[in-house]
């Protein structure tokens, strides 16, 4: 599963999964660019970075082309920056809909749009969001997170079909909960508005998973490689559950 040599850019690399992921990558061989909106976390992980809103298409053109310019062309780009707020449905503002959307489902086109010339230039190229569960299926008081997740799924499975030729795959990772920094912001939130026990609150997210656990950063990481690989060279517009068979 070499990636030896491949420059892979991962967005949100600065902490949970994106951390992770870029270490792996890093570990097998890959020059590795990290990306995010603060640089402090992305400097403690000792690998070139960039610092970039993914929401801005802009910015993304810059941050992108000053990783090009520091480690060569582009071979994967790991979208996953991502961000998950909780509101029914009756009391969600349009503003916090359009700011899941914007993060997670509009800052993965940026991103793939950014990295794709190279990928075409090359005939090579693996395009990998972070996506989830919530794209899978729907979640209460979380119904624009799950649009926006959505969104990536059909994303993906539609661009992977306007790449199907061109040596180009391009997939989503749909991991259940997680066991990461933004985790335990989603626990605190629950003990705070029900009063349940912080335990209580981790059993409840674990309770979806058959296999009752959450999800750890290095089998997302793990996932990541493979695709990054040309062992999964034939895995095109696939939407990939990690989540112990809940889904």
């Amino acid at each position: 599963m070499s990636v030896e040599g491949k420059h892979i850019v991962v967005t949100g690399g600065g902490t949970g999964v994106g951390a992770e992921t870029a270490r792996t990558l890093a570990e097998a061989g890959a020059k590795v660019t990290i990306m995010g909106r603060s640089e402090a976390p992305l400097a403690e992980q000792g690998l070139p970075y960039q610092l970039c809103d993914v929401t801005d298409a802009q910015a993304v053109g810059q941050a992108f082309d000053a990783a090009r310019a520091g480690q060569g062309p582009i071979a994967g780009v790991v979208a996953n920056a991502g961000a998950a707020d909780s509101v029914p449905f009756a009391k969600m503002t349009p503003d916090q809909l359009q700011a899941m959307l914007s993060v997670n489902l509009i800052g993965v086109a940026n991103v793939w749009q950014a990295a794709l010339p190279d990928m075409k230039a090359a005939g090579w190229g693996r395009m990998i969001a972070i996506a989830s569960t919530a794209g899978l299926k729907g979640f209460p008081y979380v119904a624009a997170y799950c649009a926006a997740k959505h969104g990536v799924v059909g994303l993906t499975r539609a661009l992977s079909l306007e790449l199907a030729r061109t040596g180009i795959t391009v997939n989503a990772i749909c991991p259940g909960f997680i066991e990461t920094p933004m985790l335990e912001r989603s626990i605190a939130n629950i003990v705070e508005k029900t009063g349940k026990t912080e335990e209580d609150a981790r059993a409840a997210l674990c309770a979806g998973n058959p296999q009752k656990r959450l999800i750890q950063t290095d089998e997302v990481a793990g996932a990541v490689l493979w695709l990054c690989s040309d062992a999964a060279r034939s895995v095109n517009g696939h939407a990939l559950s990690l989540s112990g068979g809940e889904i």
